[in-house]
C-alpha cells in the first residue's frame, strides 16, 4: 500500500539557523520558507537525490509543533511521510485494520498541494505517519 518515502520531517527551534546549516555545512538545496496555516507550521524543504527533509517550525501559538518543541527543546524527528496512490482507499484499508486516522479522517491539503492524512503514532511504534496522495 505505501510507496516511496516522500520526506522525513524535523521540528526545529530556529528555522533560519537549521536551513542555513543544511545549506552551508551539508551543501544541500534548501527551499524558501512557506507558511501552512491549515497545519499550524512554517516549512522549509531540503531536496535530496532520493527524498526530502521537511524542517518544521511553529506558526502561531496553537501549533502542534510548539507542543513538540516544548517537550523537545532542541528539536527532533517529528514524522515520516509515505506516498500512496489513493488516499481514500488507503484510509479505508487502515481503518478496517484498526489504525487510527487523526482529525476528522478527511484529507487536508498538504505543503505540496496534495491530499494528506496523519496516522496515530501509538499505532505505528511511536512514529507519527503522514500519507500523501501522489
Amino acid at each position: 500500500m505505501i510507496g516511496r518515502l516522500n520526506h522525513i520531517a524535523i521540528a526545529v527551534p530556529d528555522l533560519a539557523a537549521a536551513a542555513q546549516q543544511y545549506r552551508t555545512i551539508l551543501g544541500a538545496e534548501v527551499g524558501a520558507p512557506q507558511d501552512e496555516p491549515d497545519h499550524g507550521v512554517t516549512v522549509v524543504f531540503i531536496q535530496l537525490p532520493n527524498t526530502k527533509i521537511e524542517l518544521l517550525y511553529p506558526l502561531g501559538d496553537d501549533s502542534p509543533i510548539r507542543g513538540f518543541l516544548d517537550k523537545n527543546p532542541s528539536g527532533g524527528i517529528h514524522h515520516m511521510c509515505f506516498e500512496v496512490d489513493d488516499i481514500l482507499a488507503a484510509r479505508d484499508r487502515l481503518l478496517s485494520e484498526g489504525a487510527r486516522v487523526l482529525g476528522s479522517g478527511d484529507p487536508k491539503t498538504g505543503a505540496h498541494g496534495k491530499p494528506v492524512l496523519f496516522l496515530h503514532p501509538k499505532d505505528f511504534n511511536g512514529c507519527l505517519i503522514e500519507l500523501e496522495e501522489i
